[in-house]
């Protein structure tokens, strides 16, 4: 039986924020491929002269309705444009059987009324590195009295990683836990080929700060002074600006080369064309590219921080400190040959048979199938 699965997000990708919240939208592409599934995303966009705005389209074969709504200074204004977004939008789709919220914002305050209103469950994933017990201390009373509340309504928390899972346990949420992981379409992140020389170091983010782009520039500058054989590819959704003067200042434009925001497709193509990823990040949850990075046959260098050791190993990469030393000590451990990893099939096959569109669809379903049997 195919149910009817509608997907709500606190983050989603739009006009505004196009990569925001994107491993939410390949959830939804993976569950569609099991159910009839449905997109409802609302936003502020202060910019606009309209209220209220519907876009709607059908993105990836999956019908994806975003409703911006005119965003003002006053916050408690904007919550209730928000909720009457969503409400508008609601009643433009078709009536789900299920409601799969995502991050436990308060936007996501709209399940819990659709389940009291309607009388439709719903389930939630959590993907915010905001509830790890590190970063907890920033959340004020409010927001945890309102995650609280949005999850012990909900049938299932699905956190996607049990790094994640054991941090958010501890908030005392009266609810069932399952761990489900981000997905990887495993097609498009397909197994390269030979890479032709020089070697390729490559990093994909949005460039904020706990990305430490910067120090990743840097442990390539002072790499550059024992090998002239590599190169490093860094770039995303971000301030790519700010980098190139970095790297103006340091004369490295000859081997480190920035990049703008890519598709996805253009994603999978730079890591097919890469030797090694690096994720030099200060704290994660479970990040999507490292799994990307793996599924193409590319091992990877990440801080071992979050839900990252669930990712890497011994077999697929280098696990390190937050020590741009250290980074460097990794980057040259590539260059010297001293790593041995799997081969790039087996690499890919850690992902396939873990986190692609089959796995992660099917574990979802059995998800719906509990809470709708």
């Amino acid at each position: 039986m195919r149910y009817k699965i509608l997907f709500i997000s606190s983050w989603f990708p739009n006009k505004l924020e196009p990569t925001n919240g994107n491993f939410v939208q390949r959830h939804a592409e993976a569950v569609s491929r099991l159910h009839d599934v449905e997109i409802l995303h609302a936003i502020g966009d202060s910019s606009q002269k309209e209220t209220y705005l519907f876009d709607d389209r059908i993105i990836n074969d999956i019908r994806t309705l975003i409703v911006y709504y005119r965003n003002s200074k006053n916050p408690i204004l904007n919550f209730i444009r928000r909720m009457k977004s969503y409400q508008q939008g609601f009643s433009r789709l078709q009536k789900p059987d299920l409601v799969h919220a995502n991050v436990l914002h308060n936007s996501m305050l709209f399940a819990v009324y659709l389940k009291k209103k309607c009388r439709i469950p719903f389930v939630i994933t959590e993907h915010w590195s905001g509830f790890l017990k590190l970063n907890r201390s920033r959340l004020s009373k409010s927001q945890l009295l309102i995650a609280k509340n949005i999850a012990n309504n909900a049938a299932f928390v699905l956190p996607v990683s049990h790094y994640l899972s054991n941090d958010v346990k501890e908030l005392d949420w009266k609810t069932k836990f399952k761990v489900i992981g981000n997905v990887v379409d495993t097609d498009l992140f397909a197994v390269k080929s030979n890479v032709e020389e020089p070697f390729k170091f490559l990093h994909i983010s949005n460039l904020i700060a706990l990305k430490n782009p910067e120090k990743i520039i840097m442990a390539a500058v002072k790499l550059r002074q024992d090998f002239s054989n590599f190169e490093l590819h860094i770039g995303g959704d971000g301030d790519v600006e700010k980098l190139n003067e970095l790297i103006k200042t340091n004369n490295a434009e000859s081997f480190i080369k920035t990049f703008p925001i890519l598709t996805l497709s253009e994603v999978a193509a730079k890591m097919r064309s890469s030797n090694c990823f690096i994720l030099f990040s200060d704290y994660e949850n479970f990040p999507c590219v490292l799994l990307e990075s793996l599924s193409t046959g590319t091992p990877a260098i990440a801080t071992s921080v979050g839900g990252i050791p669930e990712i890497i190993n011994d077999t697929n990469g280098l696990l390190i400190s937050n020590s741009e030393e250290e980074l460097y000590q990794a980057m040259k451990r590539f260059l010297d040959n001293k790593v041995n990893f799997d081969d790039k099939k087996n690499l890919h096959e850690f992902v396939e048979n873990r986190f692609s569109m089959k796995v992660i669809s099917r574990r979802f379903d059995g998800v719906y199938r509990k809470v709708l049997s």
